[in-house]
């Protein structure tokens, strides 16, 4: 039995992330959640693989959330270049660095999931793989000057502006844009049968 979208609508929700796209691809999956940030150390430890990190972070964002009544979503993006973790640029100047990286080669972008109610919890990572095409200096910069890429992974967003650089995807989609909605849907789903 799925649950109707009205159904997933009521279910008491929090989203363990300040990410306005986690909260609107939540929505877009019939889920109304209450947004609760909590303040976790983000740093990489040592010898952590990509993987590891961003499953870690869910983990300890739904955790850090001290609601037990309520079902609890939280999830972390990262763009990952030969083995390197690109986080969210600090100027300008690295965004138009990081992106030019990125110009004409794979990477990768792995998110990692947690969701927990009914006292106990589940995660996962996914991962999808993106190529883009060869940038020019001009539409870098262009695009590094709309401000899009100033708080994201990777200094881009898939679904906005870098988009069109995108010659290659495989993957979720939703996983790109900050949270894998098939995995996360379906274990909310099961607490919300309980």
């Amino acid at each position: 039995m799925i649950l109707e979208t009205m159904n997933r609508w009521n279910l008491p929700l929090i989203l363990g992330s300040a990410s306005p796209r986690r909260l609107d691809l939540l929505r877009a999956a019939g889920f109304n959640p209450k947004v609760q940030v909590s303040d976790i150390d983000e740093s990489v430890l040592p010898a952590e693989s990509p993987e590891s990190y961003v499953e870690r972070l869910a983990i300890s964002k739904a955790h850090a959330i001290e609601e037990e009544s309520v079902s609890i979503v939280a999830g972390d993006t990262i763009v990952v270049l030969d083995g390197k973790i690109l986080g969210k640029p600090a100027s300008s100047d690295e965004a138009i660095h990081v992106l030019g990286q990125l110009s004409g080669r794979e990477h990768r972008i792995v998110g990692g999931w947690c969701v927990r109610g009914s006292g106990e919890y589940y995660s996962g990572v996914e991962e999808c793989r993106v190529w883009f095409r060869e940038l020019s200096e001009v539409e870098i910069f262009e695009y590094v000057n709309t401000g899009e890429p100033m708080d994201k992974a990777g200094s881009y967003a898939i679904q906005g502006g870098a988009g069109r650089f995108v010659t290659r995807f495989e993957g979720y989609w939703s996983n790109a844009v900050g949270l894998a909605l098939i995995p996360v849907v379906s274990h909310l789903e099961k607490f919300a049968r309980r």
